[in-house]
Formats: C-alpha cells, structure tokens, sequence
C-alpha cells in the first residue's frame, strides 16, 4: 500500500453492508482487499457486524484490521445480547477514544435501527486528527436531530480543541438536504471544494445514483482530491462504494 505524502491524509468512507456483496457473499478479506486498493491512511466503516450468527460470530472490523495490520475501534450502534452492530475506525495510525454516543431520534417504524458515532484521535507523525465516523437514520426528523448533535459542542466545537476535524460517514441524505445544510454551516462538504464539483454518487454499486456517503472537513484541512472508488471488486463487495478525499494539512 502506498504512503500518503508527508503533511498529506488520505481518508475515506465506506458502508459495507455487514460484508455481504452483490453475490450475497459475505467476506472481510475482500472488504480489506477493497480498502487495501484505496491507499488511505484512515477509514470509517458502517454496518459491522461483532460476534453475530449471521456473520459466523466474527469481528468483523478485527478481522479487516488484521488482513490491513492496522489499527481498529469498534462501537455498537445496537446490541443484542453476544451480539452488536455498528461501525469502526480503522487506522494505519494509532488510535485513542475521544468520544462516542448514541444519536438522539425516533427511526422510522421501517427500520428500528438505533444510531451511533464515534470520534477518535488519529495519531498522525505531525500530530493529532479528530475522526468522528457516523450513520445517520432514514427518518428525516432523526436525521435532522443526529446532524444537530454533531455540530453542537460536545462535538464538533469544543471537543476538537482546535485540530483537524474529519467527518466521514453514510448520512442517508443527499447534498442540499436539511442535515446537509445544518452540518455545512460548521464544517465543509469536500465534494463543493474540489473541482470540478461533481455529485460523487455511491449508492446503490448496480447503479449509482444517490450521493448519500459524506467527507466533511474543517478549516485545518484543505481538500486535494475526492473520488468514488469503483473498481470491479469495490462494485461487488458491497451495496456502496467508498468515497476516497486527500486533504492537505494547513
């Protein structure tokens, strides 16, 4: 895998959908196979599974980790009994917990999920990233609610304590949407300060048409590239495809 250029950080976001591809197979290694193609230094990851019948009771963000030999934190968004469901933070840099929490909001009776974030602080050779990974709900009041918690203090504001801020997660909302708008007064949509601006579409991997996988920065970060990674094992290995940024340290 190729190092990212010193004051550089190559970071995506990626839901894969409990490792089950299009083929209905479920497989880590070829989630890690996927990310090992991306070339990026930090990944949050969406709809994993730990310890459930379905998956073989593994861990998954462990066994996607160690294909990697990187680091890894998972948080349960859901828990029930042995088993839990929720995303991960996966580093080829160390890790430490800042922050994690339950997001506030009714789901939709269409889907009971509960929701969840997760900050981290990236170890990086120049010093430290704040990483906050999420998925937002499918209700649009939940979601409104969610993007609230996000850019309030406990966050965003205060809880950086002035570093690099990266948002990266599948907020079921496309760009414009009432979240969109509520985020994008406090941090910056990566996708509207690269050029040419383009709506980056990941969902669904049969035929994209939805821009609902989001990388949102702050002003210590300056945008380089973004890009959908749609390679013919990313359009199989999941229902989305990983959004990829570079960004510049300021």
């Amino acid at each position: 895998m190729k190092e990212t250029p010193a004051g550089r950080l190559r970071v995506a976001t990626y839901n894969v959908h409990g490792c089950l591809g299009r083929d209905r197979q479920r497989s880590e290694k070829r989630i890690a196979a996927v990310i090992a193609e991306l070339g990026v230094d930090v990944i949050g990851l969406q709809e994993l599974d730990f310890s459930r019948k379905r998956s073989a009771g593994v861990d998954q963000a462990g066994v996607i980790a160690g294909e990697l030999g990187w680091h890894r934190h998972f948080h349960a968004a859901m828990r029930s009994g042995e088993e839990h469901y929720g995303h991960a933070i996966l580093s080829r840099y160390p890790l430490s917990v800042r922050r994690t929490a339950c997001l506030p909001g009714l789901a939709p009776f269409f889907c009971r999920e509960t929701r969840a974030a997760i900050g981290m602080d990236v170890l990086i050779g120049s010093g430290r990233v704040h990483v906050i990974n999420t998925h937002f709900g499918l209700g649009r009041r939940e979601r409104l609610l969610q993007a609230e918690l996000l850019i309030s203090a406990e966050w965003i504001e205060a809880d950086a304590d002035g570093l690099p801020v990266v948002l990266l997660g599948d907020l079921n909302s496309l760009p414009g949407s009432g979240p969109h708008r509520m985020l994008s007064r406090h941090l910056r949509d990566v996708r509207r300060l690269v050029r040419p601006a383009r709506p980056f579409r990941t969902f669904p991997t049969s035929l994209p048409a939805f821009a609902v996988d989001h990388i949102f920065v702050n002003a210590a970060l300056q945008p380089v590239s973004l890009s959908v990674h749609r390679t013919p094992l990313a359009r199989i290995a999941s229902d989305h495809f990983p959004l990829v940024a570079e960004l510049m340290l300021t």
